[in-house]
């Protein structure tokens, strides 16, 4: 096996976390990522993998190694696409990652019509609620919510996300509607720990911020059991704009206390590619950034 393609096999070890899962998206033999790997290990004079019967870890040297590797890669491809015009076909494997529940809504629709259009591309998503090192774990596109933290990323902004109060009319009727913050100590409220770890809810009156303490009767770690217990009428809860939007429009929820609310946050696709990104990632990150720039529901 030549040096780049081991190069290549030895990320995909990295990134699956072993050599039988890295075999499966190679679709060759564990035996033949095993040996590219030894073969590195045997040019280099160092240990790259740590292995034992249950597992792979990278050693520190594998670590820096696997950033080079994928830095030589990306110039490599980007050498190739430069020879064969900017207009060259999107190809090859790109992996994308956002939150749970925003990967679900919406950037799974947005890469089930990028794979109908660029046949010669297999997307891995990478949904999970947690910040995802693009350049370390080896991921192309993030779209994320929040102010972002300095960087050497891209950023493209495409909306933002309201995190608002809601209840049934239902509900409404019977135990009236909160116009202030402190209301709701008189209501049931519904905690989504996603969107409110602490037992608190934080708004804004006039140019002041102001807290209140919470005793919640129903507690979940899934916004989608939270909307639909508003739904039913059980109580307030907070969550994200487009995650009720549908409710809100078809009459099934209300929102709360509006004149409250905390500045909205933005969402941002985010890449490591500059200005001569590869074509697969520069044709998802145009996609992406068209469709939820054009969904009103992110406004």
């Amino acid at each position: 096996m030549d040096r780049v393609q081991a190069m290549a096999t030895f990320l995909v070890v990295v990134e699956t976390g072993g050599f039988a899962s890295a075999a499966r998206r190679l679709k060759v033999s564990p035996s033949v990522v095993t040996r590219a790997v030894s073969e590195l290990e045997e040019r280099l004079g160092v240990r790259l993998l740590t292995r034992t019967t249950r597992s792979v870890r990278v050693t520190e040297a594998g670590m820096s190694y696997a950033e080079s590797c994928r830095r030589i890669l990306v110039d490599i491809e980007e050498a190739d696409n430069a020879a064969a015009g900017a207009h060259a076909m999107p190809r090859g494997q790109l992996t994308v990652t956002s939150s749970v529940n925003f990967g679900c809504m919406y950037v799974s629709p947005i890469a089930r019509n990028y794979l109908s259009q660029f046949p010669a591309v297999e997307i891995n998503c990478w949904f999970v609620d947690r910040m995802v090192n693009l350049v370390d774990e080896g991921v192309d596109v993030a779209i994320r919510i929040g102010v972002l933290p300095d960087s050497s990323l891209q950023a493209i902004k495409v909306g933002q996300v309201r995190e608002v109060l809601c209840a049934s009319p239902t509900y409404l009727r019977q135990r009236g509607t909160p116009t202030r913050p402190e209301d709701l100590s008189q209501h049931v409220v519904i905690a989504a720990t996603g969107i409110t770890p602490t037992p608190e809810w934080k708004f804004r009156d006039g140019s002041k911020s102001a807290t209140v303490r919470l005793q919640p009767r129903f507690t979940t770690t899934m916004n989608e059991a939270a909307a639909e217990c508003a739904v039913a009428g059980f109580g307030i809860t907070r969550l994200p704009l487009y995650q009720i939007a549908q409710g809100v429009k078809e009459g099934s929820l209300a929102l709360l206390l509006e004149d409250f609310e905390r500045p909205a946050v933005p969402i941002h696709v985010v890449h490591r590619e500059g200005r001569r990104g590869t074509p697969k990632v520069r044709t998802f990150i145009d996609m992406a950034v068209e469709a939820l720039r054009n969904d009103l529901d992110l406004q």
